[in-house]
């Protein structure tokens, strides 16, 4: 069966408060070459019979 990922991303302009308190936590842990971290999501969905254009009309 096919799988589409999918990644959403916060958009740049808006605050990412989880990202700010990775990169604090990373530069508590000596990670310094990070410079920022966002966050976002991943969903995967499992297509049952074959990815169409309809399929991907519909997952965007």
């Amino acid at each position: 069966m096919p799988t589409i990922v999918v990644e959403v991303m916060p958009k740049a302009e808006l605050l990412d408060p989880q990202g700010k308190a990775v990169a604090g936590v990373l530069g508590r842990l000596g990670k310094t070459r990070f410079t920022s971290v966002r966050l976002g999501k991943r969903f995967e969905l499992t297509v049952d019979g074959p990815v169409a254009e309809a399929v991907l009309a519909a997952v965007r």
